[in-house]
């Protein structure tokens, strides 16, 4: 699991990747009832308004069939039900990319198809796990992050390191949130280990003991947006290891002077993309979807409207303040998510 809760109303994005929502957003449209020129599209709320599925239906002579997810593995398993054919387009985060293309629920990207991915920002040309050798499965759309969110009245000076949630100065004044994969894979972050999402013995073993560490030291771990700004408004916690940046203006509504940084270490960060249903109906349609959506009028749309980082319109992004996905590490999938949990659960049983 990784991720966060977006625009504070309704089910969110950020909110299904943190919390691992389970109810649907919209009721299921079966097969049968669909016309044969329906666009199918499977996602998450907000990334299908009218200010872009309007134009492409008309330009398309298509009408849209939606259908919004609840959680990640929601999402896969309508996927493998129907084993993609249930969907032409489909829109999930960097971690799940090895489980689709491992059920072969995916297409590869025909780029030549999309030449809106020239607007793409630097930081999302070439991002990793979106690759399977040479070929690319995915299209960057909507990105945000897992950012140190801290009481400026404790920090007038912005902290600049993650080593403010290990110092004891700061003891029963922090909270973490209480999630097996992105707290190792910050604590691994922390560490300065290259790769934290595929660790051996001994790098689990350093971030088990840096865990234990931190474990000591906070008030509390916390599950939840809301839960997280309430145990935060209410007990003058000074920082946390946030679910994501809406948690800030959550506590300036509490009357909380809060802000979030992006630490010199870097952070955790999601990453939705687009990809192609192995089972769609229309290769090049869905290619257009793509290319519809990476239009720099939609990215701006997202980041003014969504308060999504975007990866086409810099500027948007800029006086939105999401002027950081260089720092953030993507998520991916974990060697072990079992074994994850595993030791989250040592973590949180240590004396």
């Amino acid at each position: 699991m990784t991720s966060r809760s977006r625009s504070i109303p309704g089910l969110t994005r950020r909110q299904a990747l943190a919390l691992g929502a389970a109810a649907l957003a919209t009721p299921f449209i079966a097969r049968q009832s669909r016309a044969a020129s329906d666009f199918r599209i499977l996602t998450w709320e907000g990334y299908t308004e009218p200010e872009w599925v309007k134009p492409f239906e008309e330009k398309h002579s298509v009408k849209t069939s939606i259908v919004y997810a609840g959680s990640v593995d929601e999402m896969f398993a309508k996927m493998q039900g129907s084993q993609g054919t249930d969907f032409d387009i489909v829109a999930f985060d960097t971690s799940a990319f090895s489980r689709y293309m491992n059920a072969s629920l995916i297409k590869p990207l025909d780029l030549s198809k999309i030449p809106n991915a020239a607007n793409l920002l630097p930081a999302f040309k070439s991002v990793a796990p979106l690759m399977h050798g040479s070929e690319q499965f995915g299209m960057p759309f909507a990105w945000g992050s897992l950012p140190l969110v801290y009481d400026k009245t404790a920090f007038p000076t912005a902290p600049d390191s993650w080593s403010v949630m290990w110092d004891p100065a700061n003891a029963q004044k922090i909270i973490a949130l209480d999630d097996a994969n992105n707290s190792i894979v910050l604590a691994a972050i922390v560490l300065g280990i290259k790769d934290p999402f595929h660790l051996t013995d001994a790098q689990f073993d350093q971030v088990k003991e840096k865990l234990i560490e931190q474990k000591r030291l906070l008030l509390t771990y916390y599950a939840g947006f809301d839960d997280g700004v309430a145990v935060f408004a209410q007990s003058g916690i000074k920082a946390m290891f946030s679910m994501g940046e809406p948690q800030v203006p959550g506590l300036k509504a509490k009357g909380v002077d809060a802000a979030f940084v992006i630490p010199k270490e870097g952070a955790i960060g999601w990453l939705d993309c687009w990809t192609i249903s192995a089972g769609t109906k229309d290769v090049d349609l869905a290619h257009a979807w793509i290319d519809a959506c990476l239009d720099k009028k939609v990215g701006a749309y997202l980041s003014d409207k969504k308060s999504y980082g975007n990866t086409t319109d810099e500027e948007a992004n800029a006086r939105n303040g999401f002027t950081y996905a260089d720092k953030l590490v993507w998520l991916q999938t974990p060697e072990n998510f079992e074994k994850r949990v595993a030791v989250w659960n040592e973590v949180k049983a240590a004396p």
